[in-house]
């Protein structure tokens, strides 16, 4: 991936034919021990080939990769237990969840945090 990444930035640098040695320069200048199979192996595909072509076909490829997301409804397993027990409906938990307000207040303790 970084000698994808350093190709890239030597073409975005107005390089449009970068050689191994370009690419080994740009690697060592943020200190990363270039692998020269890889590289040699990078230019040997992209070669004679137009960056923005190579871009273009592979945004084509990602777009029938699923992704995910979408959001939507989650499912609620059920209870591990038998019997028969139906779940509890969404507005009965959300009943229990509630917690009762008794009056009283944390700031009649005398306590501060601040002080």
């Amino acid at each position: 991936m970084k000698t994808v990444a350093a190709y890239l930035l030597a073409v975005l640098g107005g390089n449009t034919c970068p050689t191994a040695t370009h690419l080994n320069n740009i690697l060592a200048s943020v200190g990363v021990e270039a692998e020269d199979d890889r590289i040699e192996l990078l230019l040997s595909q992209v070669k004679g080939k137009d960056i923005t072509e190579i871009i273009a076909s592979g945004r084509e490829k990602l777009a029938s990769v699923p992704s995910g997301g979408g959001g939507g409804a989650v499912a609620v397993a059920a209870p591990a237990t038998g019997g028969g027990a139906a779940a509890p409906d969404a507005a009965e938990a959300k009943k229990e969840e509630k917690v009762e307000d008794d009056g009283e207040s944390d700031d009649d303790m005398c306590i501060s945090l601040f002080d």
